[in-house]
């Protein structure tokens, strides 16, 4: 094993030796390459350290802590190389930090070496290793806001080559030394997994280093997120253990106890951390404000954003609420209040965890909804308390909305132009202004929220016109047969005069007059919305009396022919079909001449029931009967209404039969309608 360390280590000193040759012999023309130059040397003097003295000597820490100090030197250059300036404070502390636990590491290991007491070893050793896996956690940070900062530095050095190298070397140094303290020493299977990674190191960076263009791996934001909570909860872990060590030297007979106490009090304050709102959403701010170039993750946004809106089902919240609560979501704010617009201002909708008090009292604040029509701006309602916004902006939000600390920002939903609504956020537990990125991004939101609300009203209004549509034409049948029974009722009138004084007259006329009551009774139910469409069963029907029925009604009127036979049942709806036969022969009594008598005939063809309607009027022409017969609203008589064959078909149609038309100019119309036979039926089933 001895032997095959040497290899390993020799084999990493020759690669970064060669690479650092290899960049001074292509020049070395700036600060970055300068840097590179010295770091990729110092790390192949590091290896070599390992490979002649072994992996625990002083000599060698030290070089493992110059070999960290000139790659931290490289990132600081590669960053303001990149940026053009120095790191700003909070970064160049993260910076110094990781200098000092650098710096700290390498005297605990020197003052290691000049102990001779086992106990005093142990503690230094136990604490050094802590310090160096913080080191690592705040270097890899580091490392990965270089990655987030830019591409290109000077001398032709690509940034992701650096941080390709520096993020193996330091996550095999968290690797190994997390390995060391669980195992209780430098074992031989730790001390070559440090080798084998430095090798796929020096590799990664003479691939990478070597292509041209951008080729940098793109890590998304959650991972990014969830790996920086990792290395917090492995440097927690770190502080706790290293507590822990210091406390059983320290501390005498009690050592138990405080150790306990240690473990108590750091597993209580993770837990209050992790379950603290406001400081979540604070780290997070605080995360992506150093960490990344933009402050939203788009493509997570806007799925979930789309995802929210979407939402249908049973239980589902209703589309105002989701609304509200996608858009809520974007800035992390708890609730949220969805103002609709109508003719008389803003109106308070549904809302998403908005506290009832925080409600308008009444729909009003037309200026407001003016001003959010015209100009599509995103209000903060802060600067207006302490008068740091623009005048217009202060003179059209309303007196509630600033009396309520609670409303924080006002998001407008246009549609094609047109001011559908607006969202009224709840302040963020974190307390901040909006940016740029802030309102592009709610702009584009409020829009897209704003087409799912226009649609739902659409949709609502389609459902508005449907049920008008529908009241207009149960209307339309309605008047088709009005018009027939007022047909009836102005012969009835014009034979009285006539024959008043004879009393089979009178008591057919009482018959008639009480027949289109019932009918103009069951008119009016059919128009009522809560009649709805008649839903009769299909049963057997005796058809002749059927027939005789509705020839006795309209003898008056005009001559019926009847030929029926024998009788016969057919499956059928009584009423409509009944209905159905009155359209046809008040059809036919119009088309025929006065003396011209409709014939009503009854057979049996095959297994169905046939009842034709025929006269021998005027006829019709083949287009009209094919074009426009069966279409509403088509008649070829000046004053029809064309319902009558229409209706008789739908009817038809409804009760599982069907219906032919054979007409002629000049000579006349047959009408069959055709329906099962109710013997057939029963015997097949």
């Amino acid at each position: 094993m001895p032997v095959l360390t040497l290899w390993t280590y020799s084999l990493v000193a020759l690669l970064f030796g060669a690479l650092a040759f290899s960049r001074l012999r292509s020049g070395v023309n700036g600060s970055v390459a300068t840097t590179l130059v010295i770091a990729l040397a110092v790390t192949a003097l590091w290896a070599l350290a390992i490979a002649g003295i072994g992996p625990t000597d002083v000599a060698t820490r030290i070089a493992e802590g110059l070999r960290n100090l000139t790659m931290l030197a490289l990132a600081a250059s590669c960053w303001r190389r990149t940026r053009g300036k120095m790191p700003g404070a909070a970064l160049g502390l993260v910076y110094i930090a990781a200098a000092l636990l650098t710096l700290i590491s390498v005297a605990l290991a020197v003052v290691q070496g000049g102990i001779a007491k086992p106990d005093i070893q142990r503690v230094l050793m136990d604490g050094r290793q802590a310090v160096a896996m913080l080191m690592a956690v705040t270097a890899l940070v580091l490392v990965h806001d270089l990655h987030a900062t830019g591409r290109m530095a000077d001398g032709g050095v690509a940034t992701r080559s650096v941080v390709a190298v520096l993020t193996i070397l330091w996550a095999s140094d968290f690797a190994c030394y997390t390995l060391v303290y669980a195992t209780d020493g430098w074992g031989p299977a730790v001390v070559l997994l440090r080798g084998w990674s430095a090798i796929v190191a020096a590799a990664t960076f003479a691939v990478v280093s070597g292509k041209r263009g951008d080729h940098a791996l793109l890590v998304s934001r959650r991972i990014t997120l969830r790996l920086l909570a990792g290395l917090a909860l492995a440097a927690f872990a770190a502080i706790v253990v290293a507590a822990n060590s210091i406390a059983a030297i320290v501390g005498g007979s009690q050592v138990r106890l405080i150790q306990t106490g240690i473990v108590l009090g750091a597993t209580a304050s993770l837990m209050t951390l992790v379950s603290t709102p406001w400081l979540r959403a604070w780290t997070r701010v605080t995360i992506e404000k150093h960490l990344f170039r933009m402050r939203y993750d788009y493509r997570t946004e806007w799925q979930r954003f789309t995802d929210t809106l979407g939402r249908p089902g049973e239980g589902a919240a209703p589309l105002g609420a989701r609304i509200v609560k996608a858009i809520a979501d974007l800035t992390d704010s708890p609730a949220g209040l969805l103002l609709v617009a109508n003719g008389d201002g803003l109106q308070a909708g549904e809302g998403w965890a908005w506290d009832d008090d925080a409600r308008p009292p009444h729909a009003g604040d037309p200026p407001l909804m003016r001003y959010l029509g015209d100009t599509a701006r995103i209000i903060e309602l802060d600067p207006l308390r302490t008068a740091g916004a623009p005048p217009e902006e202060a003179a059209v939000v309303p007196d509630w909305m600033l009396a309520h600390t609670q409303c924080w920002a006002i998001v407008p939903l246009l549609h094609v132009g047109v001011l559908v609504g607006a969202i009224l956020l709840a302040r963020p537990p974190v307390r901040r202004t909006l940016d740029w990125e802030d309102f592009d991004l709610l702009r584009l939101a409020g829009r897209q929220a704003a087409s799912y609300l226009a649609e739902d009203r659409a949709h609502a209004a389609l459902a508005d016109a449907q049920r008008f549509d529908e009241f207009n034409r149960r209307f339309a049948f309605i008047l088709h047969d009005i018009k027939n029974l007022v047909s009836q009722l102005s012969l009835v009138a014009r034979n009285a005069e006539r024959h008043a004084d004879n009393p089979d007259f009178r008591a057919d006329m009482v018959v008639t007059l009480k027949d289109s009551a019932d009918r103009m009774n069951a008119l009016l139910a059919r128009l009522s919305q809560h009649g709805g469409a008649r839903t009769e069963t299909v049963q057997p029907v005796d058809v002749v009396r059927l027939i005789d029925h509705v020839a006795a009604g309209r003898r008056g009127l005009h001559p019926i022919v009847t030929e029926t036979g024998d009788a016969a049942m057919a499956l059928a709806d009584p009423v409509g079909l009944e209905q159905a036969m009155g359209h046809l022969v008040q059809n036919a009594i119009e088309a025929s001449m006065a003396d011209d008598p409709v014939l009503l005939r009854l057979m049996r063809i095959e297994d169905r029931m046939a009842v034709d309607v025929i006269d021998h009027g005027c006829g019709m022409a083949p287009a009209f009967v094919r074009d426009r017969l069966f279409r509403p609203f088509a008649s070829s008589k000046p004053s029809g209404f064309g319902i009558g064959a229409y209706e008789a078909r739908q009817l038809i149609q409804a009760m599982g039969g069907s219906m032919t038309v054979t007409s002629r100019e000049g000579e006349g119309t047959r009408f069959r309608i055709l329906l099962p036979l109710a013997a057939s039926m029963e015997r097949a089933a």
